[in-house]
């Protein structure tokens, strides 16, 4: 069975962009650069909502997949169906897709972005491990990490590593 984490970069108060979806406050640095290579080298597959491919194809410069040698997982409820060797557009019950996935051969499963997307994942207990690098930086407002969900999750602490810029990357297996 593959492992499924849900991680991104996050505010002290949660947010993962601003209202505008930007994400100019995020701190960048060769300490960074190495621990995302290393969180990305155990994925060679990738899952998120539209609104956050819509935000990393807007990044990407011109490339239809912003994530190379990953294969992505788009799910939609507005856009169709759609099969690409790079990209696919899922429409069907994401739950019932991403327990297929875990079951097929293959590399960790990465979530990323909003918490819309991981709500329902989470709820489904597809999430096998979160993983956060936390800036120290109150954004005020934004978009929200974590939607209201219908329990209380618990998590045990994996690993917790503070960075030279301030930030602290956590991870944490969900029980």
């Amino acid at each position: 069975m593959r492992k499924v984490t849900f991680g991104c970069a996050n505010s002290l108060d949660n947010f993962i962009a601003r209202k505008d979806g930007s994400f100019d406050w995020i701190m960048w640095g060769d300490e960074v650069t190495e621990t995302i290579n290393e969180y990305w080298a155990k994925f060679d597959t990738i899952l998120m909502g539209r609104k956050t491919y819509e935000v990393a194809l807007a990044q990407s410069k011109g490339k239809k997949n912003p994530y190379p040698n990953i294969k992505s997982y788009v799910f939609s409820r507005t856009w169709e169906a759609k099969k690409d060797e790079e990209v696919e557009i899922v429409t069907s019950d994401a739950v019932e897709f991403v327990q297929n996935l875990k079951s097929q051969d293959g590399k960790e499963i990465c979530v990323m972005g909003g918490g819309d997307f991981a709500k329902t994942l989470l709820e489904a207990k597809l999430i096998d491990e979160i993983g956060f690098n936390i800036h120290p930086i109150l954004l005020g407002s934004g978009i929200p990490l974590f939607l209201e969900m219908k329990e209380q999750i618990n998590l045990q602490l994996i690993e917790s590593k503070t960075l030279k810029n301030g930030c602290i990357v956590v991870s944490y297996r969900v029980k």
